[in-house]
């Protein structure tokens, strides 16, 4: 228990010191938007490097140059921890927005990052509401505000392991379809044995986080891009098993 004491501390410390922070931030964005983004990222980027250190997480990142610079893109993460996100948005090159459950708006300090680093909070019973995000986001990207990073199994998988994925939702795939903005998918495995499998404590595990070929929409046929969600679903299934069997090798 004494790593999530440590890390809850750290957690509210950070958040409580971040008010007068985000003052000047904002000040700084209304001069100069762009260096406000990067400013929040190099801030929240060692945070997160921090508390994946000190719940002990070993990572081993693959695959990471294959992310585009010089654009913005559409993440694709499967979700089954509450630390994918350190794991992510530690690593992510560039400016980086999250399309977050709903719930989390009401958690004081983790808002105010999500909202400020270009996040949305996404009510999944709402399917208005979630067209209206899925449209902002479109217009985020195809002005280079920042990349969005998805979840398209629409919540946290709760399967006793990591596979398989629950199916994905394919207007998650409209951010990159109506843009042409490439599509990297992110294959996240082992991170239940963190957190998840032994809840509420936290526990030191191997994770791989594995980046694979980007891909680009405007190079697939029609009958491709309706069968995007399922493509994609299925080749990064095939590499978390392969990544799987790393982890239990080692």
């Amino acid at each position: 228990m004494l790593r999530t004491i440590l890390m809850m501390l750290f957690i509210i410390v950070f958040f409580i010191l971040s008010i007068p922070l985000f003052l000047i931030e904002w000040i700084v964005g209304k001069i100069n938007p762009k260096a406000r983004d990067r400013s929040l990222l190099a801030i929240v980027q060692p945070f997160c490097r921090f508390l994946l250190f000190l719940a002990g997480a070993q990572v081993t990142t693959i695959g990471l140059e294959k992310v585009p610079r010089d654009t913005c893109v559409l993440y694709v993460l499967n979700h089954r921890s509450m630390f994918d996100i350190l794991l992510t948005l530690s690593q992510f090159p560039g400016p980086t927005g999250y399309v977050a459950k709903k719930e989390l708006q009401k958690v004081p300090g983790l808002n105010m990052w999500i909202t400020g680093m270009h996040g949305w909070f996404l009510d999944r019973e709402n399917i208005r509401e979630g067209l209206k995000i899925i449209l902002a986001c479109i217009d985020q990207v195809k002005n280079g505000v920042s990349s969005v990073a998805i979840f398209p199994e629409g919540t946290r998988n709760k399967n006793p392991e990591d596979l398989p994925l629950l199916p994905f939702h394919e207007g998650s795939f409209k951010i990159s379809l109506k843009t042409g903005c490439p599509i990297v998918p992110v294959c996240i495995s082992g991170s239940i044995a963190l957190f998840e499998k032994q809840f509420p404590k936290v526990r030191p595990s191997r994770v791989v986080v594995e980046y694979m070929d980007p891909i680009y929409p405007d190079t697939m046929d029609k009958e491709e891009k309706k069968q995007i969600g399922r493509q994609i679903r299925a080749s990064m299934e095939e590499t978390m098993r392969k990544n799987q069997a790393m982890i239990a090798t080692e």
